[in-house]
């Protein structure tokens, strides 16, 4: 795909080498005629030999140097290329397929084998078209000049093919084995450092330096195999290309000493075999090279395999009634999370999921944002399927808020522009006076410019959620799943924001996930998820009344 985008930048590289490797020709041709022309006893033009020498050099010196240039520039350009396929495949994929990859593994794709992949696009692929040509070019002159070379050539070649059987069965496996043992120290390395507080709490630090040590164990086992496949493979190389070089001396020496061949024919075709060494010397080498990048490339455009789940039609909802039918979901297979929930909720409606942690809260509202597909059973929006609806189309009508929140790097601005990114600034005031985050903003050294993340200022848990929410409050949708929102403010904290964005709230359809039962008092109906089932579901007063689990919680909530 890359090469057809480019395929007027690859015929020039082509042509350009062409000329190059038929300049690097002229040295043996005029050598062998030299020595031919001594040994007859002719006159020899010493001048024109000479120049005509210096000539193809610096031809070839020349169109090399454009050959190395322009293979190195149009291998960056599809290298770029294929950091920002990689990237709009990835973020269009299905949420639980990135959370399911984990972050060592995405990290280990984004930067090793994009760094693999660069040099083989800056020059194993470029050095591989000049060797080819080059090896090409260098078996037809052989053909022609020296025909019983060639011959010995081909009687040399199948050995070199065994070698090369042997190796390339055995490395593509060996090397994908290699990167997904890096990927996995990359991960442990990752959720070490992410979650350095809770092991260090918990006294999990042997624990984690022996997991470590064992994803490392077995990293470096797969490097110290592909590094004897290599040793082995180089060596039946070089041997084969010693054998071919005695061949052809001892051959040519015996046709010359029978009259068979002229001492210039034998200098000529004994350069043209030793000159062959080099390329193919050199395609073997960056093919084997190839066989690391081959790995890295396929973990980087294998994401385009994945089945996308979503295409860009689908149905569209007539309605703002959310449902769920009959719905199972488990993480893992044979492990449901969920078992035959129903859920109904009416455009406007309030709705609170309450229940013991581990109940399934979280993953009901991630189906009912249209983040996760169920297994079995349907969650509709106005009639429309989510499954089948694009992940654009849901978030004009469905927007999820978690506990989890992310700050992008950036100005304050261009986190807000996320959301709406026509929005003016009077806008973005507005939702951040909405979420009770606005004097700390217009406090801030450049307000809205003011530089977040990585190099900037790193605003307090509480503060990024308050963003999360204003993005919320942005994106003006007519349903909100609302997962633990206000979690990581203090309760005086999150009562003032939640009566802050009642307002906001007023008219849209709200499914509040929460510990807090202050915001199932306030919900129009509360649903009691226990062990992936709703165990009640009715309004404050009603559940109370019944006397159920929900007036347990409650009476627990309130120390009673």
């Amino acid at each position: 795909t890359l090469l057809r985008r480019h395929r007027r930048e690859f015929a020039l590289l082509v042509a350009v080498n062409a000329v190059a490797v038929g300049a690097s020709m002229a040295g043996p041709f005029l050598l062998g005629r030299t020595v031919g022309s001594v040994a007859a006893g002719r006159e020899v033009d010493l001048a024109a030999t000479v120049g005509g020498f210096l000539a193809a050099v610096a031809v070839q010196g020349l169109f090399t140097w454009q050959v190395r240039l322009r293979g190195a520039v149009l291998g960056e350009r599809m290298l770029a290329e294929l950091r920002e396929d990689f990237l709009v495949r990835a973020v269009g994929l299905p949420p639980e397929v990135l959370e399911g990859a984990g972050t060592g593994e995405l990290l280990s794709r984004v930067t090793t084998d994009v760094d693999r992949l660069s040099g083989a696009l800056r020059e194993a692929v470029p050095q591989l078209v000049i060797s080819v040509m080059w090896a090409g070019l260098l078996l037809g002159g052989l053909a022609v000049t020296s025909p019983v070379f060639a011959l010995v050539t081909l009687l040399v070649l199948p050995l070199l093919l065994v070698a090369c059987r042997w190796y390339f069965r055995l490395a593509p496996g060996a090397y994908r084995s290699e990167t997904a043992g890096y990927a996995a120290v990359c991960g442990t390395l990752a959720e070490s450092i992410d979650a350095g507080r809770t092991i260090e709490a918990h006294r999990l630090g042997s624990r984690r330096v022996a997991r470590s040590d064992g994803h490392l164990r077995v990293w470096t086992g797969w490097q110290r195999y592909t590094m004897w496949l290599r040793t082995v493979f180089f060596l039946a190389v070089h041997a084969t290309h010693t054998l071919l070089l005695t061949l052809v001396l001892l051959v040519g020496g015996w046709l010359t000493l029978r009259g068979r061949l002229t001492v210039g024919e034998l200098t000529t075709g004994a350069l043209l075999v030793q000159m062959l060494v080099n390329p193919v010397d050199l395609i073997l080498r960056w093919y084997a090279d190839l066989q690391v990048a081959q790995v890295s490339l396929a973990r980087l455009t294998g994401v385009h395999e994945i089945e996308a789940g979503r295409g860009p039609g689908g149905p569209v909802p007539r309605g703002r009634e959310m449902a769920a039918e009959r719905v199972r979901f488990g993480y893992t297979p044979g492990g449901d999370v969920l078992h035959e929930v129903s859920l109904r909720i009416r455009p406007g409606t309030r709705v609170a999921l309450v229940g013991p942690s581990g109940a399934g809260k979280s993953t009901l509202g991630r189906l009912l944002a249209g983040i996760h597909t169920p297994r079995t059973g349907e969650v509709t929006l106005g009639g429309a399927r989510l499954a089948e609806m694009p992940a654009e189309r849901i978030r004009e009508h469905v927007v999820s808020v978690s506990q989890e929140h992310h700050l992008f790097v950036g100005t304050l601005r261009d986190n807000l522009l996320l959301a709406r990114p026509a929005a003016a600034d009077d806008a973005l005031w507005d939702a951040l006076d909405a979420v009770d985050a606005a004097d700390w903003a217009r406090a801030l050294p450049r307000g809205l410019d003011t530089e977040l993340g990585a190099g900037g200022l790193t605003p307090a848990p509480a503060r990024a959620q308050q963003i999360a929410l204003a993005r919320l409050v942005l994106a003006d949708p007519h349903t909100l799943v609302l997962d633990e929102a206000t979690s990581l403010l203090d309760p005086q904290a999150a009562r003032e924001l939640e009566r802050s964005l009642a307002a906001v709230l007023e008219g849209r359809t709200v499914v509040a996930i929460a510990h807090r039962l202050n915001t199932a008092r306030d919900a129009d109906l509360v649903a009691v998820v226990e062990d992936g089932r709703i165990t009640e579901y009715g309004g404050h007063d009603q559940l109370i009344a019944e006397g159920g689990t929900y007036a347990a919680l409650w009476r627990s909530w309130h120390g009673r």
